[in-house]
């Protein structure tokens, strides 16, 4: 089934249509009116009721049978979700891929409903037969959904509220999904998040599982929380080459290309095997992709998938109440504690890396950047909040770190990715949670990332993609400093210096209804704004700092970093790594005996984007010198010695460049 709109009726006709039957909430969301415009395509009548086809026994011991290791692990799922919502008048399902529920859990007062003896074992609940629903609207966009009261298109099922989410494997073929349904009234604002951390949870098993004879790894920027849902997983086979990703891999990872069958080197610019080399002496080591972010990661042993201690139900059991189901031992987020025999160290302060100190090199000769760190200089001695806007890759971490070394603050600098967080756990995540408050979640609970900065820098990075409904919170913790974590009920005093930075305009987002007013209001108290790398003043300092961070010995001569400068660089600091990374690897491989330690034009050859190659002949490569030389001189008032020392050149060159465009220094 298509997900997409049939381009000949729209949303406002199908709201025509329900006439005054619509969600107390207001306009629905455009998924919910895109499943709408779905049913009415496929012929529904909203005055239905539900009539899902029901499959004979011996089709569903069929289903059952090829869906057994997921069963098992959706069962454990079942159980432990059922302990967290009791009370809610609840039903649980597993369905597999084409939406027939193999199993279910109910509260007795549920199933009595006028709509539980229609969600019973072998029913098929797929979009087409049963309208807009929380299972097969789910199914129909790959995605965890929610459909509440009258966003069922068959309003025969308004009262009832219903979230689910899908199931994938190693592929990332959908193997199942997850529903959890309960009376509207009843429903309960964290039911969502759970299903969606137990989906979750059943992936990551499934992955471990299926990749059992390949190399796993663990990724996540810190290392205590490597054993839980947050942590990406990464799965090689024995030359190096992925074989399998896990979706919170693919955010840890943005911006690159986690195709199956790309190198190990690839991504991290090592091999594989000097990776597993540091893992057989320690039990977790550092990474640093090829776009320059750190990571921690720990090899993820074939025993975390060991076989369920349950086995599967005899019989389909339709209805059970929450006191008979016993609550599983709880697991890391691969279905045991064990990553590695190794014993884990205790973990560490959860800084991500050591804070510059407030001398320590910082390009800013640009005079927009230099502005930007006095005035955040000045908001730091006053707590203000400040906001750090600017494009992707501009150097927004690093105005924050700076921030940080001249608040003087003693405790951490964290930064959080709100866009890279799993939707189901932001919440649990920045305010912490206690033990056992999901499936997954670590015995002890952890403080969250809000805490861990208290008394040093906390970084909402990405603000922008801050899911909404996780706004009202920030704006609390805003207002009094205090946070509870998920499942708690103990507030916790925080002391930290707030930086928020995003390249989104959050104006527009405020306009849009993406981003609340009263919180833009909050952060925007100081707002600095960082220029992309193609309009800085100081792009040559700029070069040269990036170099001697790669390489200490390496130095750029005039044709490259002219070649350099003529690029727009729509990736800005990111981007210059890359190339000048590539640079250096290629020149490594191509010269490996030679001790030159200048970075030429020509080592540059391939290097940067196609498209972005300039000509290459003499003059060409003289003119673009010249003309850097000569904005360079003009911007330090026409000092030839403050030219050359900027530029690392001699000043007979830079009278040289002078002269050949036109120029008669004085």
């Amino acid at each position: 089934m298509n997900p997409g709109t049939p381009p000949f009726v729209s949303h406002d006709h199908v709201l025509d249509l329900r006439g005054t039957a619509l969600p107390p909430e207001g306009r629905p969301s455009a998924d919910i009116l895109d499943s709408w415009v779905r049913c009415h395509h496929g012929g529904l009548d909203m005055a239905d009721i539900p009539m899902p086809d029901v499959a004979g026994a011996v089709e569903l011991a069929r289903r059952r049978t090829h869906a057994e290791y997921v069963r098992r692990l959706a069962q454990a799922e079942l159980e432990t979700l059922a302990t967290q919502i009791a009370g809610s008048n609840f039903l649980l399902a597993f369905a597999d891929q084409d939406g027939v529920i193999l199993d279910t859990y109910a509260d007795n007062r549920f199933s009595m409903s006028s709509s539980g003896p229609g969600i019973v074992v072998g029913s098929r609940w797929s979009e087409g037969l049963c309208g807009t629903n929380g299972l097969g609207t789910a199914l129909a966009l790959g995605q965890p959904v929610a459909v509440s009261g009258l966003e069922h298109y068959l309003t025969s099922l308004g009262d009832i509220f219903c979230t689910a989410a899908p199931v994938r494997d190693a592929s990332g073929a959908i193997v199942g999904v997850l529903d959890a349904s309960s009376y509207y009234e009843s429903r309960q604002r964290h039911t969502q998040a759970l299903v969606q951390m137990a989906a979750t949870h059943m992936e990551n098993q499934l992955l471990a599982h299926q990749m059992r004879q390949r190399t796993v790894l663990a990724i996540h920027p810190r290392a205590e929380f490597l054993g839980t849902l947050s942590a990406g997983l990464l799965a090689f086979d024995g030359e190096g080459r992925l074989r399998a990703a896990n979706a919170r891999s693919r955010q840890l990872l943005t911006g690159l290309a986690l195709e199956t069958g790309t190198g190990f080197e690839a991504l991290f610019g090592e091999p594989l095997d000097h990776c597993l080399a540091r893992l057989h002496r320690q039990s977790d080591t550092r990474l640093r992709d090829v776009l320059g972010s750190t990571l921690v990661t720990a090899l993820v042993s074939p025993r975390a998938v060991a076989p369920l201690p349950r086995p599967l139900l005899p019989a389909p059991e339709r209805s059970r109440p929450p006191s008979a189901l016993a609550a599983p031992p709880m697991s890391s987020a691969l279905g045991t504690p064990a990553m590695t025999e190794t014993p884990r160290r205790p973990p560490q302060r959860p800084a991500s890396a050591p804070a510059p100190q407030a001398d320590s090199p910082f390009v800013a000769d640009d005079p927009v950047v230099a502005q930007a760190c006095q005035l955040v200089r000045a908001a730091v001695r006053m707590k203000a909040p400040i906001l750090i806007h600017g494009d992707t890759g501009t150097g927004k971490e690093l105005m924050a770190r700076h921030a940080h070394a001249l608040s003087g603050r003693r405790g951490p600098f964290v930064a959080v990715n709100c866009g890279a967080l799993p939707a189901e756990l932001v919440e649990a995540e920045l305010f912490g949670y206690v033990g056992g408050a999901f499936s997954g979640a670590r015995a002890k609970g952890s403080p969250g990332l809000i805490a861990s900065a208290d008394g040093g820098t906390l970084l909402l990075d990405e603000l922008g993609e801050l899911p909404l409904a996780l706004q009202p919170a920030l704006l609390r913790f805003l207002d009094d400093h205090t946070v509870r974590p998920v499942g708690g009920v103990e507030l916790r005093a925080v002391d930290v210096q707030l930086l928020a930075a995003t390249h989104v305009d959050l104006t527009v987002a405020v306009a849009e209804r993406r981003f609340r007013a009263d919180l833009l209001y909050r952060l925007n108290t100081v707002r600095v704004t960082l220029p992309p790398l193609r309009q800085r003043r100081d792009f040559a300092q700029a070069a040269r700092h990036m170099l001697a961070g790669l390489d200490a010995e390496m130095q750029l001569d005039d044709g490259a970093l002219a070649r350099l400068a003529r690029h727009d660089w729509p990736g800005n600091f990111r981007e210059l790594r890359s190339v000048l990374t590539r640079a250096l690897l290629a020149r490594a491989s191509a010269l490996p005996a030679s001790r030159d330690t200048v970075l030429t034009a020509d080592d540059l050859d391939g290097c940067l984007p196609t498209g972005a190659e300039p000509p290459t002949t003499s003059s060409a490569l003289q003119s673009s010198a010249a003309e850097l030389v000569r904005r360079e001189h003009e911007r330090f008032g026409g000092n030839v010695s403050r030219t050359a020392q900027a530029l690392g050149i001699s000043r007979t060159t830079v009278y040289r460049h002078l002269r050949a465009g036109g120029v008669v220094p004085g």
